[in-house]
C-alpha cells in the first residue's frame, strides 16, 4: 500500500479520545485502528505482533542476519485524534502542485497564507487538507502511516542491513495518558523515536512540563432582587479567578521557551460553575511556580469570600524529556544525519507541547520527536504535505541502516 493511500485509510477512522473517561483507552473507537494495525502489521509478516490488554499494539521487524548485535531501535505514533474538534467524517482534500495561494476549504472558509505563513514552504508540494468541517487526523496518523510504509519497505526489501526494530502504536496521547500503561520491559527497544512532530525538519528533545487544573466552584444562588450580600455568582467567581493569573501568559501571548496557563473550559451557572486549566512550561523551576502561583490564586480568592468556594485538582502529566536524552548525544546525532541523507534540514527546536516519548524517556526509553509533515493540528486548518511525509519515510529507513552493528 502507497503512502498515500495508507494516509487517506487511516484518517476514515474515529479516533478521538475523551479526557471526562475513565477508561483506558478512553474511547473504544482508537481500539478499532489499533487492531487493524495490527492485523496490518500480519499481513505484511512483522514478528512479535501483538495487541494488549491496554490496547497498545506492537510488532517486529528482525534483524537482518549478521546484525543481531545492533542496538534494538523503536518507531512509535499515536492514534487517537484530539478532543478539541470532532475527527468523524473526514473529508480529506488533495491538492496537487500546490501554487503557493490561499486554499479555498469550503464555500465559506478560506486558509490564507497571511494567517499561516507556513504554506509559503510547501509551494509545489501536494497538500492534504479537511474541508473545514472537521480535524485531518495528520496528528498522528501521518506519524502512524509513515512507520508502517518504512515496515512494508524494509520487509519488501531484505537487502536493506538493519538491526532488530520494534514498533508500537498508542492509544490516549492527546489526553496525556498514552503511556500509562505502556510496558517498555515488552517493547524492548534500548532507544526509541516518535514520529510526531510537525513542520519538515523538526528534531524535538525538548518538550513542556505539563500539568492539568480542574476547578469546582461552588457559588450561592439568591433571587437577584434579593441577592445583595447573600449571591455568590459562581461565574462571576470564575472570572476573578482567570483574572488573577498573567494575561501575557497565554497561549496567544507566549512562544518558544515561553511557558502559558490555558483556559480550555468554563461552564455552569451561578449555583455551580466549573473550569479546567492546562499548565505548561519547558523549565521545571517556572512549571512549579506556575503551579504554585495557581494554588494560590485560587486560596486568595477563597479567603475573600471567607469560605472555600472553590476546590482545585491539579495534576502532572508529563515532564520535559531534555535530561533524559541528553546523556545520549548519538540518539540525536544519528537523527540529525538521517534527515540530512533525506535531503531534509534538521530544524532543532522545543516542543510546544508533548509527546507519547517525553513520558517514556523518564520511564527509560530515551525517545525524541521527529517531523511527519503535518502543521496546525487539532482543528479545521490542519493539513499534511505528502511531500514531506515521504521524506520522513526515507529518514525512518536511514536512521535503521545508522544504527546498525555487525555481529562479532
Amino acid at each position: 500500500m502507497e503512502l498515500k493511500e495508507r494516509f487517506l485509510k487511516y484518517v476514515g477512522f474515529d479516533t478521538q479520545s475523551d479526557p471526562d473517561s475513565e477508561t483506558f483507552p478512553s474511547t473504544g473507537k482508537q481500539l478499532v485502528l489499533l487492531n487493524y494495525l495490527a492485523e496490518e502489521m500480519k499481513s505484511l509478516g512483522l514478528d512479535e505482533v501483538e495487541i494488549d490488554g491496554n490496547g497498545y499494539a506492537m510488532g517486529t521487524i528482525p534483524a537482518t542476519q549478521g546484525y543481531e548485535d545492533s542496538p534494538v531501535i523503536g518507531f512509535i505514533s499515536h492514534v487517537d485524534t484530539s478532543p478539541d474538534m470532532s475527527g468523524a467524517h473526514v473529508k480529506p482534500q488533495l491538492i496537487e502542485h500546490y501554487d503557493g495561494n490561499d486554499i479555498r476549504l469550503n464555500p465559506s472558509l478560506v486558509m490564507r497564507v497571511a494567517d499561516f505563513p507556513e504554506l509559503s514552504f510547501f509551494k509545489g508540494h501536494t497538500l492534504i487538507t479537511t474541508d473545514g468541517t472537521t480535524l485531518l487526523g495528520a496528528d498522528d496518523k501521518a506519524g502512524v502511516a509513515e512507520i508502517m510504509t518504512a515496515a512494508e519497505y524494509l520487509v519488501n526489501h531484505p537487502e536493506i542491513a538493519h538491526g532488530k526494530i520494534r514498533i508500537g502504536f498508542t492509544p490516549d496521547e492527546e489526553i496525556g495518558r498514552g503511556v500509562d500503561f505502556f510496558n517498555v520491559s515488552a517493547f524492548g527497544a534500548k532507544f526509541a523515536y516518535t514520529m510526531d512532530g510537525g513542520f519538515e525538519g523538526e528534531l524535538e528533545y525538548e518538550n513542556f512540563n505539563a500539568a492539568g487544573a480542574k476547578i469546582a466552584i461552588q457559588g450561592r444562588n439568591i433571587h437577584p432582587g434579593y441577592a445583595k450580600d447573600k449571591m455568590i455568582n459562581a461565574l462571576q467567581v470564575a472570572t476573578e479567578l482567570n483574572d488573577l493569573l498573567p494575561v501575557c501568559e497565554r497561549p496567544e501571548h507566549t512562544e518558544g521557551y515561553e511557558g502559558f496557563y490555558h483556559l480550555i473550559g468554563i461552564s455552569g451557572g451561578v449555583e455551580k460553575a466549573s473550569m479546567e486549566y492546562i499548565i505548561r512550561d519547558h523549565s521545571r523551576e517556572k512549571f512549579e511556580a506556575k503551579k504554585a502561583f495557581l494554588t494560590d490564586a485560587v486560596a486568595f480568592v477563597n479567603r475573600k469570600y471567607g469560605q472555600e468556594v472553590i476546590s482545585l485538582e491539579l495534576k502532572d502529566q508529563y515532564y520535559n524529556m531534555r535530561e533524559m536524552v541528553e546523556p545520549y548525544p548519538e540518539v540525536i546525532d544519528k537523527a540529525m544525519r538521517a534527515m540530512q541523507e533525506a535531503g531534509v534540514t534538521p530544524v532543532v527546536r522545543p516542543i510546544r507541547g508533548g509527546t507519547d516519548g517525553a513520558r517514556l524517556s523518564y520511564m527509560g526509553l530515551p525517545c525524541p520527536n521527529l517531523f511527519t509533515g503535518g502543521m496546525n493540528f487539532h482543528g479545521k486548518f490542519e493539513y499534511c504535505s505528502l511531500n514531506t511525509m515521504q521524506k520522513a519515510v526515507q529518514t525512518i529507513l536511514n536512521l535503521v541502516q545508522l544504527w546498525k552493528t555487525p555481529s562479532g
